[in-house]
């Protein structure tokens, strides 16, 4: 009797549905043709219009409520999963619209043509095809192999692995989706056979995953480069001991605690083992990919290269060490090149469309309404930045990492920039002139935070995706909270001792 009467409300409901969805679209054809009519037809400076005229509507609206409409769109937009790249474009484009005319759709190209400009730019694509050429060439997976031999006789080893291999990954790759789903699939049926607790080897997998948005080179710290207008040499430097400093974490967490209760973490057979010398001759797997890695950051350190030369040479190298270990095939160039077209793309629309739309609305005065709002709360400057990193963790549950940058970063900058930061409990204070470059490492440490915070972190869902049945939702969520708390407790360490940020780039670029 049930299953008669759900199937005809199911159709019912369809139906509704497809209805609505109909009449909303002649709706909005309907809107656009009349709006098209007043665009050719009448004069835009005068009263005289068509039926309607949409164009100034909202031209009166203070930008209190504006602010309201404009974020209430695109999370509404957001919720209804729309495409971030074109939510934020339109609603960008339709505000300039409501609030202005068709003169004022000249912000649009206004905003666009400057990142396009823009030399930085131009290393993401390479680094992104760097990061898929190794990956092709299968070099992660001899990567693991390396380490895995070396540490896997020790209590927690293989989770320690996975570490030390996602650190050096991090160096290699700087896109997390790919570093946690590769070493998803390569370190945890290795993990799950020894028999490691699920949440001890789901949660070294997506923390060490998450260490590419933090240690160099970073796609993220670029574009928080771009965005913030600070040299991605010094971002670099910056990020690369917190990155470090987090990775020992995670490694300090997972040997005491398979220390403590070997069960958690037991190591390899004895008969599994090698002795010294094989140790030594596996390292030989690693001297290209190392040296290559160390090739690009050195060049970018030290000030030989920019940014997106360092990441021509990386590409470049990059097929030279998938023909060293013969791995190199044309099937494989193609896919990385498909590969870094798709991701490249979807980073440029993100780019072009919150561009627009955040720009817009500092233009409309958003910016002084909303340092107005935060600094008027009376908080002390530690104060006003907790409820920043608090708002970037809490977007970073339901937005993508590149959309958080520019719809938040253009607009937190300057608040973080009237703001001073003498130090806490005696520690040093941040100096003016750092204060950017603290902020950046400040907001990429926090990114790795948002990938991991359930409900909706992303490194939840790409483990997901690679995990057997029989580990649940529940299981990959309980996994993440310690390390969530570690890479918390790393973000204090970077507040509570600037120099942690700060030392590096002061050492090499004054």
């Amino acid at each position: 009797m049930t299953t008669t009467t759900a199937a005809p409300s199911n159709g019912m409901a369809g139906k509704l549905g497809t209805w609505l969805m109909i009449i909303a679209t002649v709706g909005l054809a309907f809107v656009i043709c009349v709006e098209l009519i007043n665009i050719l037809f009448y004069d835009p400076w005068s009263d005289e219009k068509f039926l309607f005229k949409l164009s100034g509507s909202l031209s009166g609206m203070d930008i209190g409520p504006l602010t309201y409409l404009m974020f209430g769109s695109l999370a509404v937009a957001l919720m209804m999963g729309l495409p971030l790249a074109f939510v934020t474009g339109g609603l960008g484009v339709m505000f300039i619209y409501l609030v202005g005319d068709a003169m004022m759709l000249n912000i649009v190209p206004g905003r666009i043509f400057p990142l396009m400009a823009n030399p930085d730019i131009a290393a993401i694509p390479l680094f992104i095809f760097m990061a898929s050429m190794l990956e092709r060439a299968g070099l992660i997976e001899e990567m693991f192999s390396v380490v895995y031999k070396w540490m896997g006789g020790i209590s927690g080893g293989l989770a320690a692995a996975t570490i030390v291999a996602s650190t050096i990954l991090a160096a290699m790759v700087g896109v997390i989706g790919a570093a946690v789903v590769t070493m998803g699939i390569i370190a945890l049926p290795a993990m799950l056979k020894r028999h490691y607790d699920h949440k001890i080897a789901i949660g070294s997998i997506m923390a060490g995953g998450t260490l590419g948005i933090l240690i160099p080179p970073s796609i993220l710290a670029i574009l928080y480069a771009v965005v913030a207008q600070q040299s991605v040499g010094e971002l670099y430097l910056g990020s690369l001991l917190p990155g470090l400093m987090l990775s020992g974490l995670y490694l300090t967490y997972v040997l005491v605690r398979s220390w403590l209760n070997p069960k958690l973490g037991p190591p390899i057979p004895v008969e599994d083992r090698i002795g010294l010398g094989e140790k030594l001759k596996l390292l030989g797997n690693l001297i290209a990919p190392l040296a290559l890695v160390g090739l690009v950051l050195g060049l970018l350190f030290g000030g030989i290269a920019t940014p997106v030369e360092a990441a021509g040479i990386g590409s470049f190298g990059a097929i030279i060490v998938a023909m060293m270990h013969k791995k190199f095939s044309i099937a494989g160039l193609r896919e990385a090149s498909v590969t870094t077209a798709k991701a490249s793309a979807m980073v440029l629309w993100i780019m072009f469309g919150a561009s627009v739309f955040v720009g817009f609305y500092i233009l409309q005065g958003g910016q002084q309404f909303v340092t107005d709002a935060i600094l008027g709360t009376g908080m002390s400057a530690y104060g006003i930045l907790l409820l920043l990193m608090v708002l970037l963790v809490v977007l970073g549950m339901f937005l993508d990492w590149v959309g958080i940058l520019l719809l938040a970063v253009p607009i937190f900058i300057p608040i973080v920039k009237a703001l001073e930061f003498p130090g806490l409990f005696g520690f040093p204070p941040v100096a003016g002139d750092d204060v950017v470059l603290w902020f950046g490492v400040l907001y990429l440490v926090n990114m790795q935070m948002s990938f991991l915070s359930p409900p909706f972190g992303y490194a939840l869902f790409y483990i997901r995706g690679v995990c057997p049945p029989e580990i649940s939702m529940g299981t990959i969520f309980k996994s993440s909270l310690v390390f969530l708390a570690i890479q918390a407790f790393g973000l204090f360490m970077c507040i509570l001792i600037p120099g942690i940020v700060t030392w590096l780039p002061g050492l090499v670029y004054g």
